[in-house]
C-alpha cells in the first residue's frame, strides 16, 4: 500500500509518501515558517529537493501545496491521488478518549476537537490537516495516531498534579505529555545503537523543536516527560513559555487588563524564545543574531538551554541513572549551540562531548556527540515519526 503521512506540527507540516511494503520512501518535504513566512521543500525519490518560497499563513494552504507537489506533472510522486491508500494523521492530544492508533470517523473528529483547548497550536492543525485530506480524498481511509498513547505507562505519581484530587477523577485533569510517536520511535533506535535490550535500557530522549519535549524512558516505557496537561508545560519553546509559577498569569490579567484566555494565548504564542528575544521562533534566526552580538538573543537561548539541562538531570535522578542520552527533532539534530551547553552541564559525570563530531552537520544520521570514554553518551538520532505513523496505519487498517 501507498500510505501518505500527515505530522502537522505549530509552525511545521512534515508529509511522506511511503511502500508500506517494502518502507520505502517515495516522496518526503517539510513546510516551514507556516505562519511567518512559508517554504516548501519537496523531495521525490531519486529527485532533487525543491524549495518553493509560498504564503501559509495557515496549515489549510501548506496541505494544498504539499498535494499539488505529490501529483505535478514534472516531478510528482503520483499519477492522481487515487494512488493513495490511505493517510496517517498525527494528532497531539486524545485526552483520556485515545491511547491507541484508531480509524478517523466523525466522532472521532468531535472528540478530537474537545482537546482543542489541550492543544490549541497543534490539534486545531491536525483537524486542518484531515479535513483538507478528506475533501480531495474522501473515499480514502485516515487514521489518527495520538502524540499522548506512548505516556499512557506513566505511574501516578509523575502524572499527578498538586490539585485538589476531585479534579481528575471528575475532569481527567492530569500529565499526558506528547511527542509520544518520537519518543518511542528514538528510544528504542538508542537502545540498538548502545547494544543494550530495549527493556532494559534507561535513555533521556530530548525531543527540541519548535515544540520541545523531554522523556524519560525506563525499561521500553515512558516514566515521565516535561510536558503535561498541554504541550505548554515544560521546556521554554518557540512561542510557549513552559512552565511559569501561576501566579504570573494572575499579574499579567490584573495589571493589563487581560481575560484568562487572552493570557494563555500570549503563554502559548508570543512566549517562549519568541517573548524573549524579541527576534523570533526560529532558532536559526535566533542564532544568527546571537553571533552577531545580540545580547536578548543570547539570554533566550541559555534559557533555553538551561531548561532543557534541568530536566534532562531530574530524569537522570528519576530513573537512578542513565545509558544513553538522546538529541532528536530539527534544533536537536541541527544545533550545535544547543547540545554543547547542555552536555557541558554533565561534564561532573564524565560527560565528553567529541567537539568534531557535534561542530559538523550530519544531516540524517545517527551520531555520537560524545568521546568514547565519555562516562554516558550522547547521541544525535534523527526521529522518524512518518515511518513509526506509517506502520501503526497499516495495523489499524488489517483489524479493521
Amino acid at each position: 500500500m501507498d500510505i501518505l503521512v500527515i505530522n502537522c506540527g505549530s509552525s511545521s507540516l512534515k508529509y511522506q509518501v511511503l511502500n508500506s511494503d517494502t518502507e520505502e520512501v517515495l516522496a518526503k518535504g517539510i513546510c516551514e515558517r507556516i505562519g511567518i513566512s512559508g517554504v516548501l521543500k519537496y523531495t521525490p525519490k531519486g529527485g532533487e529537493t525543491e524549495v518553493s518560497e509560498l504564503d501559509m499563513p495557515t496549515h489549510t494552504e501548506a496541505v494544498k501545496y504539499v498535494l499539488d507537489a505529490l501529483t505535478n506533472e514534472k516531478t510528482g510522486v503520483l499519477k492522481s491521488l487515487d494512488q493513495i491508500d490511505a493517510v496517517g494523521h498525527r494528532i497531539v492530544h486524545g485526552g483520556e478518549h485515545f491511547s491507541e492508533a484508531t480509524l478517523i470517523t466523525e466522532d472521532v473528529i468531535k472528540a478530537v476537537e474537545d482537546c482543542n483547548d489541550l492543544a490549541p497550536l497543534h490539534n486545531p492543525a491536525n483537524i486542518i490537516g484531515i479535513r483538507a485530506c478528506q475533501a480531495v480524498m474522501p473515499n480514502v481511509p485516515m487514521v489518527g495516531i495520538f502524540d499522548t498513547a506512548f505516556h499512557a505507562t506513566m505511574p501516578k505519581k509523575a502524572f499527578l498534579y498538586g490539585i485538589p484530587y476531585e479534579y481528575y477523577e471528575k475532569d481527567k485533569l492530569r500529565r499526558y505529555g506528547f511527542h509520544g510517536t518520537s519518543h518511542s520511535f528514538v528510544s528504542k533506535r538508542a537502545a540498538e545503537l548502545i547494544g543494550k535490550p530495549y527493556d532494559q535500557c534507561k535513555t533521556v530522549v530530548c525531543h527540541l523543536g519548535n515544540g520541545a519535549s523531554i522523556c524519560a524512558v525506563e525499561n521500553g516505557k515512558s516514566i515521565d516527560t516535561s510536558m503535561g496537561l498541554s504541550p505548554l508545560e515544560g521546556l521554554i519553546m518557540g512561542t510557549r513559555s513552559g512552565d511559569i509559577d501561576p501566579s504570573v498569569i494572575q499579574y499579567i490579567a490584573n495589571h493589563y487588563n487581560k481575560t484568562l484566555d487572552e493570557v494563555v494565548e500570549i503563554l502559548n504564542k508570543k512566549s517562549g524564545v519568541d517573548g524573549l528575544s524579541g527576534v523570533s521562533s526560529d532558532f536559526r534566526d535566533i542564532t544568527k543574531e546571537m553571533e552577531e552580538g545580540n545580547e536578548r538573543a543570547k539570554a533566550a537561548m541559555d534559557a533555553y538551554c538551561y531548561r532543557v539541562a534541568k530536566y534532562v538531570g531530574s530524569y537522570i535522578t528519576a530513573m537512578h541513572g542513565v545509558d544513553v542520552v538522546v538529541f532528536t527533532a530539527g534544533i536537536g539534530e541541527n544545533n550545535s549551540y544547543v547540545r554543547r551547553y547542555v552536555m557541558e552541564y554533565f561534564d561532573f559525570m564524565g560527560v565528553k562531548e567529541d567537539k568534531e563530531a557535534n561542530s559538523v552537520m550530519h544531516i540524517g544520521e545517527d551520531t555520537k556527540m560524545t568521546t568514547d570514554d565519555s562516562k554516558i553518551p550522547f547521541y544525535v538520532i534523527p526521529t522518524d515519526e512518518e515511518l513509526s505513523i506509517c506502520r501503526q496505519t497499516v495495523e489499524v487498517l488489517k483489524n479493521a
